[in-house]
This record gives structure tokens, C-alpha cells and sequence, in this order.
């Protein structure tokens, strides 16, 4: 008798989720429902035509198992419970609704397994106390995939990830990595990509801000690219690195032991034959919220609590919040006015 497939649910189907959501049926072990805003309209219509590096270059017309428009609410329609959702969504706390106000219809207690393949540090903390018993999980992704338009994916880097389970006390840590582990074999079933276990999350979450907190959000500040970077030498000098040694000393704080060839491989992991611009960066240009808190926050509050100096980081972080406040008043989020509070007036 055939193994039931997973029921999978996707919350974010830009490039990265639609890539997730093709390798997730093509393994023929899961079944995907894709939610879609924006998209929604061109996909029902024509389905999704994907340029990839991994699975082919002239795929047309492919459509998950099922797509919508809304979060299905397991309750109201009466659904069977998912095995995992997946978010692929920017992680942006600070502007509602939160990720877990998002996916709270679709989930399961003690059931579904809910997947952050998202940036930044402490993303699982508000998901663990709305969710005490579901299994979250860690997707460190390093794949290169745009929606170029509705309905077009460009996947021009290899889908690789590290996963591994966040510590849930409410989970045992063994249904905590049995969660992890089955997403990872439900994800790699067709076995093309590289797709690893990784239990030590706070240790990957904390090597990929070495790249985050400095280039993502210093090329947002100058909305340069990180080659242009390299070739003038101040702006590694003067930004790129101290920012990385203030998160490598964060960390160590924090007990994530980063070796200390980490900034050196870091800052020359870009190639410099390419323009290449960090997604914030391409947020910050177009207008766009950018995961500021996630990516620089928290580190930078990590670091602080534990007395590291973080000069750099605290100021980049001053002039990210800046440029977030511009395109709040742009969207009608923020008035320019004085508070009763403010000392300033």
C-alpha cells in the first residue's frame, strides 16, 4: 500500500516558495497547497512557467495540487490537518499581521510542523508560545530564485538548505527531529538537491548574519552592490568588516563559537564579475519594507545584552529604521506628528 503523501501548505509563493513547492511534488511524496495573492489570477489562468538550474529550463504550465487566495481555516472547512506548513514570506515583526496571526487558521495543535525558511535570529520565539505544541523548524536556504513576473520563475542558483528543528520545550526533541528529519525526505524525495540536517540552528542562523547584518544592510543604506563594495576597500574597511566582527563577537556571547576565518570567507563569497545587489538592498530601491529587525535587531540586541560593543551595527541599524519610517509614511503607516511622549517637540 502507497504511503499517504504529506498535505503541505506554502505561505509565500514567490521564487523561493514555488521552487520549494515543484520539488515537493515532483518527489511524489507531498501534496501542496500554495497560497497566492498577486499571483493569484495569472497561475489559475496559466499555471507557472519555470526557468531552473536544477529541474529544467523549459518547464510551462505547472500548477501545484491546489492554490488559493486565503489561509485555509482547518475548522471552519472542515479540512484535514496539514503535516507541514512552509512560510516563505519576509519576516516582518514590526508591521502587522505577524507570521503567526497569518498561518493560525491552518494549523493544527500538536500536528503540523510549521517551516521558517526565513532570515534572521529569534523568528521562532513568538511562534513557540502561540504554538506550544507543534514543532517548529529551521530552513537556512541559499537558493537563487525570482519571480520575474506573475507566473515566471527564474531559478538560476541550486536549491540548497540546512534544516533543523528549533528547541520547542513543549516538543520532545525527538518529535522535534523526527519533524525535521520527515520534512527533509519528504522535500528531497527525487534526491537532486542538497537538502541536510543540521541540528545545531543557532549556529547557522548566526554564520549567515555574518553576511546579513553587514552586506544586506549596509548595500540597503548605500544601495550599492556588494562588488562595488570590494573594489573601493573603505566601505569593507570602514563597514562590511566591523560589522561582521561585531556579530562574531555577539555570537561567541552568546555561546555560537563562529571560527575566526569567518569574515575574510564571508566578505569575498559574492562574485565580482555581477552587479549583485542583497535582497534588501533590491527591497530598500523598490520601496519595499525590509527585514530590518530580524537581520540586525536581534543580533545587535543579543550582543548588547550580553555587553559587546556593537558601534557599526547600532548605527547602520539607526539609518535602516529611517529609511523603513519613509516608506511608512509613503504607505499611510506613520503621520508625521509629535507625540505626547516625545522629548523632542
Amino acid at each position: 500500500m502507497a504511503q499517504e503523501k504529506a498535505r503541505v501548505l506554502i505561505v509565500g509563493t514567490g521564487g523561493v516558495g514555488t521552487m520549494a513547492a515543484y520539488a515537493l511534488e515532483i518527489g511524489g511524496k507531498a501534496e501542496v497547497t500554495a497560497v497566492m495573492r498577486s499571483n493569484y489570477a495569472a497561475v489559475e489562468k496559466n499555471g507557472i512557467d519555470i526557468d531552473s538550474i536544477e529541474h529544467g529550463h523549459d518547464i510551462k504550465g505547472w500548477r501545484p495540487t491546489a492554490i488559493r487566495k486565503t489561509i485555509p481555516n482547518i475548522k471552519q472547512e472542515n479540512l484535514q490537518p496539514f503535516d507541514f506548513i512552509l512560510v516563505t514570506t519576509k519576516n516582518i515583526p514590526d508591521l502587522p499581521p505577524t507570521v503567526g496571526d497569518v498561518i493560525e487558521p491552518a494549523v493544527t495543535a500538536g500536528k503540523t510542523a510549521i517551516v521558517l525558511s526565513q532570515n534572521g535570529l529569534n523568528i521562532e520565539k513568538p511562534l513557540i508560545k502561540r504554538f506550544p505544541t507543534n514543532p517548529i523548524i529551521s530552513s537556512i536556504s541559499y537558493i537563487g530564485a525570482t519571480e520575474t513576473s506573475h507566473g515566471k520563475i527564474l531559478h538560476d542558483d541550486g536549491d540548497a538548505q540546512k534544516i533543523g528543528p528549533f528547541n520547542n520545550p513543549g516538543v520532545s526533541p525527538e518529535a522535534a527531529e523526527e519533524a525535521a528529519r520527515r520534512y527533509i525526505a519528504v522535500y528531497n524525495a527525487a534526491g537532486k538537491l542538497d537538502i541536510t540536517f543540521d541540528a545545531d540552528v543557532k549556529f547557522v542562523r548566526w554564520r549567515k548574519l555574518v553576511y546579513n547584518a553587514s552586506y544586506n544592510s549596509v548595500a540597503s543604506v548605500l544601495r550599492m552592490d556588494t562588488a562595488r563594495m570590494r573594489m573601493s576597500q573603505h566601505v569593507i574597511d570602514d563597514l562590511i568588516r566591523p560589522i561582521m566582527l561585531e556579530i562574531v563577537a555577539a555570537a561567541r556571547a552568546n555561546g555560537v563559537q563562529l571560527p575566526d576565518d569567518v569574515p575574510d570567507k564571508v566578505i569575498r563569497v559574492d562574485p565580482t564579475d555581477t552587479a549583485f545587489k542583497p535582497s534588501m538592498c533590491q527591497d530598500a530601491e523598490k520601496g519595499n519594507f525590509m527585514e530590518i529587525e530580524t537581520i540586525v535587531g536581534e543580533p545587535l540586541r543579543e550582543g548588547e545584552a550580553k555587553g559587546v560593543p556593537m558601534p557599526t551595527l547600532r548605527t547602520i541599524y539607526g539609518l535602516l529604521k529611517g529609511i523603513q519610517l519613509q516608506v511608512k509614511e509613503k504607505k499611510g503607516l506613520w503621520e508625521a506628528k509629535f507625540t505626547p511622549d516625545n522629548p523632542y517637540q
